[in-house]
């Protein structure tokens, strides 16, 4: 949700890893100081990086490229133009039958207690006892992965708290992603979260309550796989009870995707 710019570190990340991969890299001019520490350390990391994960070195080559290509700028630019409407909203329930899973992805509260989302039936071996964590027959997802998202994902979860506040068979998530490097550090991370829980209470109202989670780290193959590609803007999810995505909307609400919301968010509360 912090707002850090991607082009600048993907391009430092580009420029650093670039060299590490460079056949001719045995030439690359160091300080005097560091010589002796290259001489013992790169061919050693070359032979046992290249021997087994070839593989490995070309996806990071082609993820680097993709970074590349879309940064915090062509972001910007697209959110010019749309308002971060990249897409309307599903004006219709998502059969079960052709519906994805919603990728795992392990989130902390404030206080630092860590899950897994999405809740789903079975179970998911998470650090939070999973008897203390209610199995919904729906769940609503909201991402944020900057601040300025932050009014589009509230246009959804505050009617969707007031539209629901008595069933308990529903709950709401807001994600917020922080993957800068020197916050995802411990004592960092810890010290944000503490912040986060003095200056942010979880809104209930009912049964139902809003709650704002938080998850460290590299999200960029979580997001190749929902296919996020435009970070300033927000993401919404409607889960049924196996966490498959029934629903889905981007940016800001409109009437008529908020209608098509609850809507769908009732007919999975009828599912069996």
């Amino acid at each position: 949700m912090l707002g850090f710019k991607r082009l600048t570190r993907s391009s430092i990340v580009a420029s650093q890893f670039s060299k590490l991969i460079d056949k001719n890299l045995q030439s690359y001019v160091l300080p005097l100081s560091q010589h002796f520490l290259a001489q013992r350390t790169s061919n050693r990391f070359l032979d046992i990086y290249q021997l087994g994960n070839k593989a490995a070195i070309e996806k990071e080559r082609a993820r680097l490229t993709d970074e590349m290509n879309r940064g915090y700028f062509a972001d910007i630019k697209e959110h010019k133009k749309h308002g971060g409407k990249i897409a309307m909203a599903n004006k219709i329930i998502i059969p079960a039958m052709v519906a994805r899973k919603f990728p795992s992805i392990e989130v902390n509260f404030s206080d630092g207690k860590a899950f897994k989302l999405p809740i789903v039936s079975g179970g998911n071996g998470d650090s939070v006892d999973a008897d203390k964590l209610d199995i919904p027959k729906a769940s609503l997802l909201c991402l944020t992965f900057r601040a300025s998202s932050q009014s589009m994902v509230d246009s959804w979860s505050l009617p969707f708290v007031d539209a629901f506040r008595d069933s308990k068979n529903v709950n709401l998530f807001q994600v917020s992603f922080i993957d800068s490097w020197l916050l995802c550090r411990n004592p960092i991370k810890w010290l944000l979260l503490r912040a986060m829980k003095k200056s942010k209470d979880d809104e209930k109202k009912g049964s139902l309550k809003r709650q704002t989670v938080y998850s460290f780290g590299d999200h960029y193959y979580f997001r190749k796989e929902l296919k996020l590609l435009n970070l300033v803007t927000g993401y919404i999810f409607l889960l049924d009870k196996f966490g498959r995505i029934r629903w889905q909307g981007f940016g800001a609400a409109t009437p008529e995707e908020l209608s098509s919301l609850l809507s769908c968010t009732s007919l999975l509360l009828e599912e069996n």
